[in-house]
């Protein structure tokens, strides 16, 4: 529900004095109908007694309904939750009674958050779950992250309500609540649902119920690489795994290097598209038709599609993360690119290494890899300026960057080894500790 903190800061001319009143400011005081909306966001970066007197104080005393007010109040129950605000529990919770229905999810959300365990709140998202179709979701998820394990009878028929939503969160909340796992591979069904947002659903609804014989289905689903590697890593570290089997780190290879062989698309084509509608559905927001296409892509003959991809790339792809990341994969996967096209295509592949605007992360890991695939040698000589800045690297870069360099076949052992080394020095991650282990062990 929340965004990453990596977009907290967007308004960085904007101080927390400046922010706390803009929120005491009259309607008609507003600027702009976002003016309170931006403040309650950016005062996420200002944790203080005054920030929180403020969020409360708007949220307890702007008693209008016009529509700036309602999404303000919606975003100041996030910020307080992801302040770890205790004290405005109270203000938070009064929110349940409110007529907007997307106040209350973010309400549900932030007492979850917070812990809150005040029994009148939970009796009332209680007799929410029972009317109130738009959130009985998230309330299951609450229940079952509180631990009440009162709900557990009022929680068991959803198990099969016909919204895969709200079953797969209440099979999860049963596994947690009453140690009850007999429905969860149910759950991975869900993960191959035409809807997108089913199959995330479906993926976080694995991680509450925390079960890690699942893994499997979750690196097959048809969706962004982001979902697969967040299950994984927080199914690995609630079950305090202490070390990751051999089949696992070939899941992991698998998955980074955007192997399509393993990942089960839920869309097929009814007849062959052309090259310009299948390089279109590379900007699909579904994956499963992203996968579909880049499937079809890489079959198709290089000389043919480099110009159409190029001309795309300069138009859109090189900003929309999506695309971008669809478009490196397809740049690794194809060996036989016209040799004129390749110096153009491993200016991007670098580029993309090197980039560190957030949207961007899940292609340098890609970009690390697509680049090892085309010229691991220039993969090589970057080693020193990638490491240079090794504290910052995600941990799935410098898995990759272990990955690639193991699977370079023409590198002499010894050098091969040092690398590998290097990359993984004093590196605490369980996953790069795992894989480097496994390439120096060959």
């Amino acid at each position: 529900m929340h965004t990453s903190a990596r977009f907290d800061n967007i308004h960085p001319g904007l101080t927390c004095e400046h922010a706390r009143q803009l929120l005491m400011k009259s309607i008609s005081e507003q600027e702009s109908e976002s003016d309170f909306y931006t403040a309650a966001a950016h005062l996420i970066n200002c944790p203080c007694v005054e920030t929180e007197k403020a969020l409360i104080g708007f949220l307890q005393y702007r008693l209008s309904s016009c529509q700036s007010v309602k999404i303000t109040k919606r975003k100041i129950v996030e910020v307080l939750a992801r302040l770890g605000c205790v004290d405005a529990i109270p203000a938070i919770g009064n929110c349940l009674w409110s007529d907007d229905v997307y106040l209350v999810e973010n309400t549900v959300w932030s007492l979850q958050m917070l812990k809150c365990h005040d029994h009148a709140f939970i009796e009332k998202m209680i007799d929410i779950l029972q009317a109130d179709v738009a959130n009985q979701r998230i309330i299951i998820q609450c229940l079952a992250s509180l631990d009440i394990s009162s709900s557990i009878d009022i929680i068991r028929p959803f198990q099969f309500n016909p919204t895969p939503g709200i079953k797969g969160a209440a099979i999860s909340a049963i596994a947690k609540l009453a140690h009850d796992y007999e429905k969860v591979p149910q759950i991975s069904l869900n993960l191959l649902l035409p809807n997108q947002m089913d199959r995330h659903c479906a993926i976080q609804d694995l991680i509450d119920a925390n079960v890690i014989d699942q893994s499997a289905e979750i690196f097959a689903a048809p969706v962004s690489p982001v979902f697969k590697l967040r299950a994984i890593r927080k199914l690995y570290s609630n079950n305090l795994v202490d070390s990751v089997e051999t089949c696992l780190l070939s899941s992991l290879d698998s998955l980074l290097s955007c192997d399509l062989s393993s990942i089960n698309c839920v869309h097929r084509y009814d007849q062959p598209p052309s090259c310009e509608s299948l390089i279109r559905d590379l900007y699909n927001t579904d994956f499963s038709r992203c996968y579909l296409a880049l499937n079809h892509l890489s079959s198709c003959s290089a000389s043919e599609i480099f110009l159409l991809l190029k001309n795309s790339w300069i138009d859109e792809a090189h900003n929309d993360y999506g695309a971008h990341y669809c478009f490196i994969c397809l740049f690794g996967s194809i060996s036989d690119w016209p040799r004129e096209s390749m110096p153009w295509i491993i200016e991007v592949l670098v580029s993309s290494v090197f980039n560190v605007r957030p949207q961007f992360q899940k292609s340098r890991s890609a970009s690390v890899l697509s680049l090892a695939k085309l010229n691991p040698g220039m993969l090589c000589e970057l080693m020193e300026e990638i490491l240079s800045a090794r504290d910052s690297l995600p941990w799935d870069m410098r898995y990759s960057l272990i990955q690639a360099i193991d699977n370079y076949s023409e590198l002499d052992t010894a050098y091969k080894s040092k690398m590998i080394l290097e990359i993984s020095d004093d590196d605490k991650d369980l996953f790069v500790q795992a894989r480097a282990r496994m390439a120096l062990a060959l």
